[in-house]
């Protein structure tokens, strides 16, 4: 094929299939051996995306050579390195070193056969998260659900990550979108079930991570308003520009303008049901990051600073909301989380650094 782009360098390149993926192998152009890997892939934030595994530190091993240095990228960031020590060729292994005990057999799940987010599931292993499951949003057997935390506040609650529901005078504001597609379809019909006619009018992220990013194009399919917090907009933009051919979500179908605005100190959502004060806050988690109060309700959405489950101490995170709850007036507020449930700000004042 045609030579390929690996950072800056053009390389040769061929391609083949194999079990119905086509794989691109790029060649270093001195040593002819396999520079990268590539896979053409979904990044649920990103869209169609580069998967490479890029090789390097070539040695000699029982007459062949191994990559001992190997880097796995999406799009040319590293999320994943692994390197070798040491390699034996032919090393004697004991014939039944890899069989699996019997019991595991018996309560071990069938394989899956459709949709399986392999992606996901390697960069899972990189964290040392695993979760064996089709839907790794959810646990086995789980689902999401609707808490009521006040006349106009709705808790998505159930997966890994959580959203916000707030019910204003002719629409619906939704924060945070984790995950994927699959999460953002299953909270949008909940909102929608539980508000019919609403649309939703504005997305709002607390920042730009991942799990609490990676369902937005539902969002921006729904005609949604993205608001985002300074300096992410550029960010998002771009993410949300690129094409989603593996996927083929719904944005791809729909091709819904993209509207996304930026909070750089403070800005304010109000009509005459609920007022919305979403305030761009120093933290030590991520650079862009919102923090909402719904005023009448007295809530107060806090993602991955505050994670409510069980007994909440005090890090530098949550001394970061404390400080920003004082500085904005913020009192007896209910604490909703972005992952886990709720707790009351009076109850975790000594996280919050506020006695």
């Amino acid at each position: 094929m045609s030579p390929q782009k690996l950072g800056k360098e053009s390389l040769p390149a061929i391609s083949l299939m194999a079990g119905g993926t086509k794989f691109t192998v790029l060649f270093d152009s001195k040593t002819h051996l396999p520079a990268a890997i590539r896979t053409r892939d979904d990044d649920n934030v990103h869209g169609d995306s580069d998967f490479d595994l890029v090789l390097g530190d070539w040695k000699a091993v029982g007459g062949v050579k191994v990559a001992y240095a190997r880097s796995y990228q999406v799009n040319g960031v590293e999320v994943w390195k692994l390197t070798y020590s040491e390699v034996s060729a032919n090393p004697s292994i004991a014939a039944d070193a890899f069989n699996v005990p019997d019991a595991a057999k018996a309560t071990a799940k069938a394989p899956a056969t459709g949709n399986v987010p392999y992606q996901w599931v390697l960069r899972r292993l990189g964290m040392s998260r695993f979760v064996d499951n089709e839907l790794p949003f959810l646990p086995a057997g789980g689902s999401l659900k609707l808490v009521e935390l006040g006349p106009n506040v709705q808790h998505v609650q159930g997966g890994g990550a959580n959203n916000l529901i707030v019910v204003m005078k002719d629409h619906l504001v939704m924060f945070d979108a984790p995950y994927g597609e699959a999460n953002s379809r299953m909270a949008i019909d909940l909102a929608k079930a539980k508000y019919p006619g609403k649309p939703i009018k504005y997305l709002v992220l607390t920042h730009h991570h991942m799990d609490h990013s990676g369902g937005l194009r539902a969002y921006v399919a729904e005609g949604a308003t993205i608001v985002v917090a300074a300096p992410t907009k550029a960010y998002f933009e771009k993410a949300l520009k690129n094409p989603r051919t593996v996927a083929n979500d719904e944005q791809e179908k729909k091709r819904m303008p993209v509207q996304v605005v930026e909070v750089k100190d403070q800005m304010t959502l109000k009509d005459d049901v609920s007022e919305i004060r979403l305030y761009n806050i120093p933290n030590p988690h991520a650079e862009g990051y919102i923090l909402s109060h719904v005023v009448k309700d007295n809530v107060v959405f806090v993602t991955d600073l505050i994670s409510p489950r069980g007994e909440v101490a005090r890090t530098d995170a949550t001394a970061a909301v404390g400080e920003a709850l004082r500085k904005y007036g913020v009192t007896g507020a209910t604490i909703a989380g972005g992952h886990g449930t709720t707790a009351k700000q009076a109850d975790i004042a000594p996280a919050l650094a506020q006695n």
